[in-house]
């Protein structure tokens, strides 16, 4: 029987500019391509309604529509990892496993344990750089040390790029690079996994507007003009390449570029301090003694705080699982601050919520809000919601358009008020950091 290699997709839902697959293919020896709803990961998120979970099956449907006429599909399975991989080496001749890296703490636990599997039977696990354009150690500072603050890193991140990076990983592909399809490995429906019928229809593939990522810097901040890339789904499942979008960054809107800059940041930390995806960076910041009211929780959770702009957010994340950038700063920082409440519980609900969601990014922005991170906003930072609403809603758009009770006797009084809520924000955390 001819010998066959193995793509394992992961974040890189797409067969154009993937490196891996690139890789695969240049074997010369037919790809088996393969996607797997890893159980360990989908039980963390129970939701049977969860948009993450739709977006990855309408993609892996829009791959399996370009490979039908080359007579293959992405061999779909549903459980655990390590058991499907038993599964799959003992039913095909694998030489080789070929996948592109993955750089949060699970995920590198979870690859160790394939690679050290497939070794067992003398086959080669090769990983590729895909999701990022510079990875693990590529950005060290001159002691070989990673960096811990933002501007250096993007400063030393933009000097290195070059043209090589962003080179377009597109092959052409034919029936004889696939293994043919097989009807016994048909996608699973989402209801036969567990899930319901889909709430988000025919997610089409990305797509740059050039006018609103021309016009980011000046319209990102003010919610109510939907002017943000709304990529975060696209990037993070890798329907998109970052090299695409950093190529639209670099012609169109340079701080745009600086976003996915930041996006890269985070990433490089949390690879290097795994720990901080559930520790405060700064030690110190342990020593905070937390209200964590439980009935306050579930008000801002609920988008129930009295303060509009908490509301707004909060009842567009609850309903779209999207919420715009500068209000998720606002009420991470309302949580943490003025409800003193653990960061770790408002980036546990964005973990179940956030269409995006992405742990680098999620820790690194939390901890960035509560003051506790590596390159943080001070603790003594306390954003007042109102005055940020003023500044980014003044004419009310976004918030009526999430609170149709806004403005009558129906509306929530404010949990708690302003003045009062900082100072005792302020004596909490000085008396932790003393």
């Amino acid at each position: 029987m001819e010998e066959i290699v193995l793509f394992w997709f992961r974040r890189d839902m797409r067969l154009h500019d993937n490196v891996g697959l690139y890789h695969a293919i240049q074997t010369g020896k037919k790809v088996l391509p393969v996607f797997i709803f890893d159980t360990a990961i989908l039980d963390q998120f129970p939701s049977k309604d969860d948009r993450r979970i739709q977006y990855i099956y309408q993609a892996l449907t829009q791959m399996n529509e370009a490979l039908c006429p080359l007579n293959s599909q992405v061999f779909v399975y549903h459980g655990q990892v390590i058991p499907t991989f038993d599964y799959l080496l003992q039913k095909y001749p694998i030489s080789a496993v070929y996948t592109n890296t993955d750089y949060e703490p699970q995920a590198r636990k979870r690859d160790s344990a394939v690679q050290a599997l497939v070794a067992q039977k003398n086959i080669a696990f090769y990983s590729f750089k895909d999701q990022v354009i510079f990875e693990t150690n590529e950005l060290l500072k001159s002691d070989n040390t990673p960096y811990k603050v933002y501007t250096p890193y993007a400063k030393l991140w933009r000097s290195k790029l070059t043209e090589q990076h962003l080179i377009d990983w597109t092959i052409t592909l034919n029936e004889g690079n696939f293994v043919p399809k097989d009807k016994e490995v048909a996608l699973p429906s989402l209801i036969k996994m567990g899930y319901n019928t889909p709430t988000i229809k025919n997610v089409k593939p990305p797509v740059f507007d050039r006018s609103i990522i021309q016009n980011y810097t000046e319209n990102r901040d003010y919610p109510a003009l939907d002017a943000t890339t709304h990529l975060g789904m696209a990037i993070r499942f890798g329907t998109v390449s970052i090299r695409t979008c950093v190529k639209q960054a670099i012609r169109d809107n340079d701080t745009w570029l600086s976003q996915l800059i930041w996006r890269e940041f985070f990433m490089s930390i949390l690879y290097h301090y795994p720990s901080s995806a559930r520790a405060c960076f700064k030690s110190e910041y342990e020593n905070i003694k937390w209200r964590n009211n439980e009935v306050e929780f579930e008000a801002w959770c609920k988008g129930e705080t009295g303060y509009p702009f908490v509301d707004a957010g909060m009842r567009e994340l609850n309903q779209t699982g999207y919420m715009h950038n500068r209000v998720r700063m606002i009420v991470a920082s309302f949580l943490v601050k003025h409800l003193l409440i653990d960061w770790r519980w408002g980036e546990a609900y964005f973990a179940q919520k956030l269409n995006d969601y992405d742990l680098a990014a999620n820790v690194g922005n939390w901890q960035w809000a509560a003051g506790c991170g590596c390159d943080a906003a001070p603790y003594f930072r306390i954003f007042n919601p109102s005055e940020q609403q003023k500044k980014f809603d003044k004419d009310e758009q976004y918030i009526k358009r999430w609170i149709p009770e806004y403005g009558t006797e129906d509306y929530i009084a404010p949990l708690v008020e302003h003045k009062f809520a900082r100072e005792r924000a302020l004596t909490a955390f000085k008396q932790a950091l003393k």
